[in-house]
């Protein structure tokens, strides 16, 4: 017989809901996943909240299993870890993480699913999604030994991609933030912590992750001669000022986007989909990562609590979303 889970649907841009959802019974080479923990990305997620996915990028910005349509009624998430109850031995009773939203019980294909390493706590694989943004974004920017490096947008991304260069050889890497309370953040990864007016110049490379105008004017400002910016913001239906006057032709400065929804040229005939979540999840063994998820809340809350996170009522870098009962 089909059960009953809960789901968390947007209802309408600003106004979310619990909806029942029928779950069939897996098929042949399908799981049934209990999450245990789904994650908040504050920055897509709120931005999808209120509405601001532009017409032209319905269809690209379609989570894998997503239901409805943009702007709304739509299930929309794409972080989370549970049990598989039911399934092909292999996987029965592992933890595993998926790109679902955010919903008590799901089916999915067998191959939908990852499962998640006995060195990582499931409290934490909610941030693999994330991680492997970053690790894409590093196969983009290809960092050498030695490069300056400049993470600007102390973000859930920036984190990500600044706990990843904490590991690098012989590189300088700085943390950069408007906000001050990020030092703290920074701290806890291993990495320099700076606020734009204060960040070191000179960079080789400068990842940007701040979703904001000044940010990208900041991050050209610390480039030396022939630096390149890797762009990971998305900024939904809001245009954005790029200057490109005084001497960014003179330093042959380079503004490149990266984005998780293709595996990075540099290691496409190489690495599958699977090989970067994997690669991620190995990652997120280091509990340095711990500093990335900032508040908890009830799954039952969630349609109070993102409200708040898109107003920035709720600070936040990923806010942990808790289904009962929830084991490591």
């Amino acid at each position: 017989m089909p059960r009953v889970a809960c789901a968390f649907w947007l209802s309408a841009p600003g106004q979310g809901e619990i909806r029942p959802a029928t779950v069939p019974k897996p098929g042949v080479d399908e799981v049934l996943v209990r999450t245990l923990y789904s994650g908040v990305s504050r920055g897509t997620e709120t931005l999808v909240f209120r509405g601001g996915v532009p017409v032209s990028q319905h269809t690209v910005m379609r989570a894998p299993f997503q239901d409805g349509e943009f702007p709304a009624p739509v299930k929309y998430g794409y972080l989370n870890v549970g049990v598989v109850e039911e399934g092909p031995p292999s996987l029965l009773g592992r933890t595993v993480f998926c790109l679902y939203p955010h919903q008590t019980h799901y089916v999915v294909p067998a191959s939908a699913v990852t499962p998640v390493p006995d060195t990582v706590p499931a409290s934490r694989a909610v941030l693999a999604g994330t991680v492997e943004t970053a690790v894409n974004a590093l196969w983009d920017a290809a960092p050498l030994l030695g490069d300056r490096i400049a993470v600007v947008g102390a973000g859930m991304v920036g984190c990500s991609v600044a706990a990843i260069l904490a590991r690098y050889p012989a590189v300088r890497v700085q943390l950069v933030d408007a906000d001050p309370a990020r030092a703290a953040v920074a701290a806890a990864l291993g990495v320099d912590f700076a606020l734009p007016e204060d960040a070191l110049g000179a960079c080789d490379l400068v990842v940007h992750a701040s979703a904001s105008e000044d940010g990208l004017a900041r991050s050209l400002e610390l480039l030396a001669p022939e630096g390149t910016v890797i762009e990971l913001s998305w900024y939904g239906d809001r245009r954005v000022s790029l200057p490109l006057g005084e001497a960014f032709h003179s330093r042959r400065l380079v503004v490149r986007s990266s984005q998780v929804g293709a595996v990075s040229t540099a290691c496409r005939a190489r690495r599958t989909f699977a090989d970067r979540l994997g690669l991620a999840l190995d990652l997120l063994a280091d509990p340095a990562f711990d500093a990335l998820i900032t508040g908890e809340s009830a799954f039952e809350d969630l349609p109070r609590v993102l409200p708040r996170l898109a107003a920035g009522d709720l600070p936040a870098l990923c806010h942990r979303i808790r289904y009962e009962p929830a084991d490591d």
